[in-house]
């Protein structure tokens, strides 16, 4: 296990479990070294993680995991080393905010009449900042003994093909674009979310490829043309195989190979901090970050 991990999740991000400061704890249990929180289009965590992460020994490189758009594709994209003052990172937070509060109801209502039974007012109670995300509404309608039997729900309960990580399947199952509840945010375009990163310092790293752009060289090859830095090689979303694959895109286009957990607590039980399937590294990541803030 490495102990670097550069991609974890704080409360901050609407589906995080811990604060910034009990995260710094974790990481010194799991023996992490340097680390990044990239919260979800938020950077409020990151100086409250790095106060507390001093009382480790812990070097805390500044984060972000922005939503972007990529022609019509959503994809996550890391920057590190950006400076975290920039008030621009807190207006894109507060816009992506404001969309999402709205789209809440309306996301419950196409869950309900797609024939998953849970609690509206449950749900609510448990969401953060008036915001309903997918893994939510999977916590509670799995509670529900109304879906015991309900063969939409079957995959996601103890032994179920999808168990593994519940509540984020059933996002990805049922909220993610294109599926059953996924009402669209217009979040800031993939040049424009590499070019913020780049204007605060920041290198641009394209998150957990495996998961979302897939193997899509074309579209790989078009981020680095817009200035993308790197990419997430590392990850607990990739197979030994996946590995291998975007190691050679990342060789072939220049980039810089990250480490990263993509941890967040229950809603991802599976992933663990510094589980990243990369045993060992032949560089150090952290001479290739050329800023901390």
């Amino acid at each position: 296990m490495s102990d670097i991990d550069l991609h974890m999740h704080s409360n901050i991000s609407l589906d995080g479990e811990f604060t910034p400061d009990q995260l710094a704890k974790l990481c010194y249990e799991n023996h992490i070294k340097t680390a990044a929180l990239t919260d979800h289009n938020s950077v409020r965590g990151v100086d409250k993680m790095k106060q507390a992460a001093e009382n480790y020994g812990i070097q805390i490189i500044p984060g972000i995991e922005l939503d972007c758009i990529c022609e019509e594709l959503d994809l996550h994209l890391l920057g590190y080393g950006i400076d975290i003052t920039d008030q621009r990172f807190a207006d894109n937070e507060t816009y992506i905010l404001k969309q999402k509060q709205s789209n809440s109801v309306q996301t419950m209502d196409l869950l309900l009449q797609a024939g998953i039974a849970f609690d509206p007012e449950k749900v609510m109670a448990l969401s953060r900042d008036g915001v309903v995300i997918g893994e939510t509404i999977a916590e509670v309608a799995l509670q529900d003994e109304r879906n015991f039997n309900n063969p939409l729900m079957k995959p996601y309960y103890p032994g179920g093909s999808r168990s593994s990580n519940p509540y984020v399947n059933f996002f990805w199952d049922f909220c993610s674009q294109g599926k059953t509840a996924f009402i669209p945010v217009s979040y800031i375009t993939v040049e424009e979310a590499i070019e913020l990163v780049r204007s605060t310092g920041g290198v641009s790293v394209i998150a957990h490829p495996g998961a979302m752009v897939k193997r899509d060289e074309e579209k790989i090859a078009y981020m680095v043309e817009c200035g993308v830095t790197g990419i997430e090689v590392y990850s607990s979303y990739h197979s030994e195989d996946d590995i291998r694959y975007y190691r050679e895109i990342a060789e072939k286009y220049h980039l810089i190979q990250t480490v990263g957990s993509d941890f967040h607590g229950k809603t991802k039980p599976a992933v663990r901090l510094g589980g990243t399937n990369c045993e060992e590294l032949s560089f150090d990541i952290r001479e290739l970050i050329p800023k901390y803030r």
